[in-house]
């Protein structure tokens, strides 16, 4: 049966780039997924600049890509030549400069940067409207007032999920949610206001116009883009995918992960939790009040989000599991890396709700949302802290959303906004009800985990895919609610209420130690 529609052609494709793995899902007709590929990478820093070469994202997404179709003939003994459509997405906003004949300008900055603080700042007080550090503005501003020499050669900037997509189909374009992670958004396209504001300000430095060299943008389940057949080559190094299948406009993570959880339709949230962990809770209304903290971006379909991101969530946390599946193996006891981490995660749950007094900084590198510049991961306790591994871990989980709450807490307690339910996904949650209860406790709200949440982005970005040729005629909303998630199951954990009160001690204390952190990054 799944043999016949991956030959006819009734699956979807999507395509994530994240920052530690590539991945690829394909999913039927009924939004299942049916295979699989995927390729681990690891940014570095150059010249100062978190960043991944060009040679590593074309062989990244080719290898990507490869892997798939090595998993659909192990599954279905058939060779993958053609889909419904194809979507692709990638870690939020970050800057690929390009000239006019697509030379990239400097290496991708990615949004792990945290080296446009000035730029941001001072967009902010021009737009009255918060600019992250990370947004693809902010990184093009920064190297304004740096001098740098490659910007009066620009004529092209994007994001790596728009740079992937143009090497698909040709076009230079975005869908809307990505493109709010580029410059602030207004109605269905570039708030116009503060794109006048931004030409005003470099006119006289620049030949180019901030218009012409952001990419367009599209919402959700539009269409117009296809696979060219130089894009059918650059992904497939066999030759054996067909051009001409319809690509839906690219998005970012942060929009996957609100089509892979249904949080697209106001009052709805998600958490996505993986390398960093962000926030997204559509709005009914705007915010009362700019915060350097929240970003305002949209869904796929061009709904207001407050989102809070935080640079840092599971790397730390994977760092200390790989040292005790090491002590482990020097015991002799080869144990499974996904036994391990439950192993972990679980024995944690049976921790002090303070964690025994034991505080984790997860921070490698910057952390906006605290203040946080470079980022050193640090821990500390008190001769009277309880020591012990349940604590230890428990420490290292809250300290793995910390920064995510001390965000929240903001459009909790200063907007009086609210959720009924987040819904989570990404690695965090792959291991049953751990991690789900610690972020319930964290954010005293319920948080549902569905059994599509390690799938993640590319699940979501295949459903966008599907959305442009099955669902237009509704809202995204809509036809996720009707179509995709219906009648699929959902596991939810509720606050517990000395739960709640212990994350709270945890992190009255987590901010207090925050100015060690500083000092700290200061002197290493």
């Amino acid at each position: 049966m799944i043999k016949e529609k991956i030959e006819a052609g009734k699956t979807y494709l999507g395509i994530e780039l994240g920052s530690t793995r590539i991945k690829a899902c394909l999913i039927d007709d009924t939004f299942s997924p049916i295979a699989s590929g995927s390729f681990e990478w690891e940014s570095h820093i150059e010249d100062g600049y978190w960043t991944y070469s060009l040679d590593e994202i074309h062989n990244g997404v080719r290898g990507c890509f490869k892997s798939l179709c090595d998993d659909v003939m192990n599954k279905y003994q058939i060779t993958l030549t053609t889909v419904g459509a194809i979507g692709v997405s990638a870690m939020m906003h970050g800057y690929l400069a390009f000239d006019e004949e697509d030379n990239l300008l400097v290496p991708f900055r990615t949004w792990r940067n945290t080296t446009t603080g000035t730029a941001a700042a001072e967009l902010t007080q021009l737009f009255k409207f918060s600019i992250p550090q990370r947004w693809s503005i902010a990184h093009l501003y920064q190297a304004i007032l740096n001098g740098e020499e490659h910007v009066k050669k620009i004529a092209h900037i994007t994001t790596l999920a728009g740079y992937i997509h143009y090497l698909l189909t040709g076009k230079r374009e975005v869908g809307i949610g990505e493109a709010s992670g580029m410059f602030p958004i207004s109605g269905s396209g570039y708030d116009r206001n503060m794109l006048e504001k931004f030409s005003d300000a470099v006119k006289d430095k620049y030949e180019w116009n901030i218009c012409d060299i952001l990419p367009c943008v599209k919402r959700a389940g539009e269409r117009g883009a296809y696979l060219t057949e130089e894009g059918a080559r650059f992904l497939d190094a066999d030759n054996n995918l067909k051009a001409g299948i319809p690509v839906c406009p690219p998005e970012g993570d942060a929009g996957t992960g609100m089509a892979a959880t249904n949080a697209v339709s106001p009052k709805t949230g998600n958490v996505s939790a993986g390398t960093s962990i962000f926030a997204m809770l559509v709005l009914e209304k705007q915010l009362s009040n700019i915060y350097p903290e929240i970003d305002m971006v949209t869904t796929p379909d061009g709904f207001p989000v407050a989102m809070v991101h935080c640079n840092n969530c599971c790397s730390e946390l994977d760092a200390w599991v790989k040292i005790f599946g090491e002590f482990a193996s020097l015991a002799g006891m080869l144990i499974d890396k996904s036994k391990l981490y439950e192993m972990l995660y679980k024995n944690a749950l049976g921790g002090d709700e303070d964690c025994g007094g034991i505080i984790s900084y997860n921070y490698l590198s910057g952390e906006h949302v605290t203040g946080i510049e470079h980022g050193r991961p640090m821990y500390f306790r008190t001769p009277q802290s309880k020591m012990s591994l349940a604590n230890f871990m428990k420490s290292q989980l809250y300290s793995s959303m910390a920064s995510l709450k001390i965000g929240m807490d903001i459009l909790f307690k200063q907007e009086n906004v609210s959720a009924e339910q987040f819904m989570a996904h990404g690695g965090l949650f792959k291991v049953p009800g751990a991690a789900q209860q610690i972020l319930a406790n964290a954010l005293d709200t319920s948080i549902a985990v569905m059994e599509t949440a390690g799938e993640g982005g590319a699940w979501g970005m295949a459903l966008l895919a599907a959305y442009m040729l099955e669902g237009s005629e509704k809202t995204l909303g809509a036809w996720l609610d009707e179509n995709v998630f219906a009648d699929m199951d959902k596991q939810v954990k509720t606050p517990d209420k000395n739960g709640v009160a212990g994350f709270c001690e945890y992190i009255n204390v987590y901010r207090k130690g925050l100015e060690a952190e500083k000092k700290l990054e200061g002197i290493m």
